[in-house]
């Protein structure tokens, strides 16, 4: 049978940025074994199935699978997503600002799709899930080894390693400077020893030094026990980061925003819009967005 599939560059508005996506938009009559081999074929970080909603709410049904799992929410799938049924016109828009919602697998997760001329130029998702807090990560030391840095290179102060989660939990770590970012290179064996049974096994590294005028951050995301070595552009990363940054601002109330750079370093710049709400001192609310672009459209005989 076939089975149409279109590609996009997710968090970017150039082609060959970004990070690539994979979206198959009628999806009924495959087998869960079948996405992941589909996944495991196309090899980006993520491949996504749609399929008709189960509730009266819902816009459509996705799943989202790694080449090595499936995930019950993830932020560039889902953006893109959004931007590939908009720009097929597989989903109506109404306005200027259209919301969806998307069922998955940590519920439903609204998106706003952004259009000009009737067509989508920015898609935003809200997350589903505030940030969750995980275990104590384990110590500096045996995290420099994981990295192939040293302890040094660690930031210090208020900004040490923790692990967050809105759905998919990830390990954040700061360190001094995009140099040191940028020396990186993941030790697999000390991965496996030391964060592999860990809560949050998915490393997202970062420094408060970016590369562009009106950036925050500059950040890198290891998954190697999803199948992913490193990824371009990480939204359901970015959500928990900003839960990890929210809680460490003074702001009692009202809005916090970043701009982060990701991909860099692989030649894949990508560039992700982040916003929290706090109200008295607490996490109301998290939205990531972005830019994408189509890329490419074909047929998969199955």
């Amino acid at each position: 049978m076939d089975y149409q599939f279109l590609t996009a560059d997710v968090f970017t508005d150039q082609i060959f940025g970004g990070n690539p996506l994979a979206v198959f938009p009628k999806a009924e009559g495959l087998t869960s074994a079948q996405m992941q081999l589909i996944a495991k074929e196309f090899n980006y970080s993520e491949t996504v199935f749609v399929l008709p909603p189960e509730t009266p709410q819902g816009t459509r049904k996705l799943r989202i699978f790694t080449p090595g799992a499936e995930l019950p929410f993830a932020g560039h799938p889902t953006v893109g997503t959004a931007y590939i049924l908009a720009a097929i016109e597989d989903i109506p828009l109404s306005d200027e600002i259209s919301t969806i919602i998307f069922e998955e697998g940590v519920g439903p997760v609204p998106v706003k799709i952004h259009t000009s001329g009737g067509k989508p130029v920015y898609t935003e998702l809200t997350a589903a899930q505030l940030p969750e807090f995980g275990p104590l990560p384990p110590c500096i030391p045996e995290l420099a080894a994981v990295l192939s840095i040293t302890p040094g290179d660690f930031l210090e102060g208020q900004y040490t390693p923790q692990a967050v989660s809105c759905g998919v939990p990830f390990l954040f770590i700061p360190v001094k400077n995009r140099q040191i970012l940028g020396q990186v290179q993941l030790n697999r064996e000390q991965w496996k020893r030391v964060l592999e049974n860990y809560w949050a096994n998915s490393v997202y590294v970062f420094c408060f030094d970016p590369e562009l005028a009106g950036s925050d951050l500059r950040s890198r995301m290891f998954a190697p026990a999803l199948g992913v070595e490193e990824d371009p552009a990480t939204g359901s990363a970015a959500t928990a980061l900003a839960g990890y940054l929210g809680i460490r601002n003074p702001l009692s109330d009202g809005r916090l925003s970043w701009r982060v750079e990701q991909g860099f370093e692989m030649g894949r710049p990508s560039l992700l819009q982040v916003e929290a709400d706090k109200k008295a001192g607490e996490i109301i609310q998290i939205r990531v967005g972005g830019a994408s672009v189509l890329v490419s459209q074909g047929v998969m005989k199955i």
